[in-house]
C-alpha cells in the first residue's frame, strides 16, 4: 500500500512539472540606449539586447523581466539585489569587475567623436580647443574623459546626459560642440536620420558583457550558455541585420 501511495505522489509530480513556475530574473536597463535597449512607441522595452535576453530566457527556462534604471546608479542596484543582471550595452572595465561579474563579451564597439554634419571641427581640434563635450553620464566614457581632462589640463567642458540620444539632440540644437559616443547608437541616430557625422575615434573600444551579481555564479553560467546557443542560431543573424547594420 506504501509503494502504491508513493507511486500516485510521484506520478502527481511528475504531471505538474510543466506547470511549475518559472524562475524570473529582473534585468535592469538603460531605456533609451538604441539599438540595445529602448522603450518602443507601445511603451514596451525592446532593442538587440532585449531580444537576446528574452530568447535566452525561453531557451535556459526562465522568465525575464526588463527594468528601466538611471545608469549612474545601475551596478548600485544590483549590487543591493534590487535586478539580477544588467544587459543593456555595459562595456567591460577593469573597474566594473571589481563590483560585478560580467559574461563573456557578445559585442565590441568603437568610441566615436560626433559632430553636426555642417560641423568642420575634428577629433584633434576637440581635444586642443575650448569646445564643449557631451556624453553620457556613468560611462566607461565619462571617467575616462574626465580623467583625460584632468591629466592633460584641457580646456573642454563635459556636459552630461542620461543617455545618447539626449547629448545628439542638444548637438544638432548647437547647445555644445561635439559628442563622444558608441559606435552603435551614433550609427543608429545617423541611420535615423540625424544630421551628424562621426569624425573618428578618441579612444580604444570596448567589449559589451552582461554584469551579474558576484555571488550569482549560476546565473553567470546560465548567460554565458545561453549566448553560446544563441550565437549558433540563425535569429542572432537576424537580430544583427534588425538592429546593428
Amino acid at each position: 500500500m506504501k509503494r502504491f501511495s508513493a507511486l500516485v505522489v510521484a506520478l502527481l509530480f511528475a504531471a505538474l512539472a510543466p506547470f511549475a513556475q518559472a524562475k524570473t530574473y529582473v534585468n535592469g536597463i538603460d531605456a533609451n540606449y538604441p539599438p540595445f535597449s529602448y522603450i518602443d512607441e507601445k511603451g514596451n522595452p525592446t532593442g538587440f539586447d532585449i531580444e537576446s535576453m528574452n530568447w535566452i530566457a525561453k531557451k535556459m527556462g526562465f522568465e525575464v523581466q526588463h527594468t528601466p534604471i538611471n545608469w549612474d546608479g545601475i551596478i548600485p542596484a544590483l549590487q543591493a539585489k534590487k535586478i539580477d543582471m544588467i544587459c543593456s550595452g555595459m562595456s567591460i572595465s577593469e573597474e566594473r569587475r571589481q563590483a560585478v561579474n560580467f559574461s563573456d563579451p557578445y559585442y565590441s564597439i568603437k568610441k566615436y567623436i560626433a559632430v553636426r554634419q555642417d560641423s568642420n571641427l575634428t577629433v584633434d581640434e576637440v581635444f586642443k580647443g575650448k569646445y564643449t563635450l557631451g556624453v553620457q553620464r556613468g560611462t566607461n566614457e565619462h571617467d575616462l574623459l574626465q580623467s583625460r581632462i584632468d591629466k592633460e589640463n584641457l580646456d573642454i567642458t563635459l556636459r552630461l546626459y542620461d543617455s545618447p540620444p539626449m547629448s545628439v539632440e542638444d548637438l544638432l540644437n548647437g547647445r555644445i560642440d561635439a559628442i563622444a559616443i558608441d559606435s552603435a547608437p551614433a550609427e543608429d541616430a545617423i541611420k535615423n536620420g540625424k544630421a551628424i557625422k562621426i569624425v573618428g575615434e578618441y579612444a580604444k573600444g570596448d567589449d559589451f558583457g552582461v554584469a551579474i551579481n558576484k555571488e550569482n555564479q549560476e546565473l553567470l553560467n546560465t548567460i554565458n550558455k545561453g549566448y553560446e546557443l544563441l550565437k549558433k542560431d540563425p535569429f542572432w543573424q537576424e537580430l544583427h541585420d534588425k538592429y546593428l547594420k
